[in-house]
């Protein structure tokens, strides 16, 4: 993919970002760099994993440099952080959770977090960590603010 190409795709996940702005639950409108509707929400899903990904590397770091620091606080602040950063995105990868597009995107996030926070062994299972990370990540979303939405 080119750098036009890029651009292209950034400002039609941007258009569906603001189209769905006032009803993240809403049907996916067509982009037309995106196949369907599957396509976009992957593409909203690898989005959010790129915004989530550097602060849950810096808890991790600030961890291993602290050894005082409690990894899940500070996984659960990096997820609550990024997600009040972009409350549009994630309200709409909340609404849309169960599309089976993005189980494997979702899944892929919840061993991310259980393996960031140390709650899961890289060497176990891969349904295990991901039924960890699951636990996690409800838990994280049950206790998380209330995401304004301007």
């Amino acid at each position: 993919m080119g750098w036009a190409e890029f651009y292209r795709r950034r400002d039609a996940l941007d258009a569906v970002l603001a189209h769905l702005r006032h009803d993240p639950g809403g049907p996916i409108p067509p982009a037309d760099t995106f196949a369907d509707a599957d396509e976009v929400l992957l593409a909203l899903h690898h989005r959010w994993t790129l915004k989530l990904t550097g602060p849950l590397g810096l808890a991790r770091a600030e961890a291993d440099r602290d050894p005082g620091t409690d990894l899940v606080d500070a996984v659960t602040r990096a997820w609550w952080t990024t997600a009040s950063a972009f409350p549009v995105l994630r309200a709409v990868l909340d609404a849309h959770r169960d599309d089976p597009a993005l189980r494997p995107g979702v899944e892929a996030e919840q061993r991310m977090l259980a393996l960031v926070a140390n709650l899961a062994d890289p060497t176990g299972p891969r349904a295990e960590v991901t039924r960890v990370g699951a636990a996690f990540a409800a838990l994280i979303g049950s206790t998380a603010p209330r995401l304004a939405i301007a």
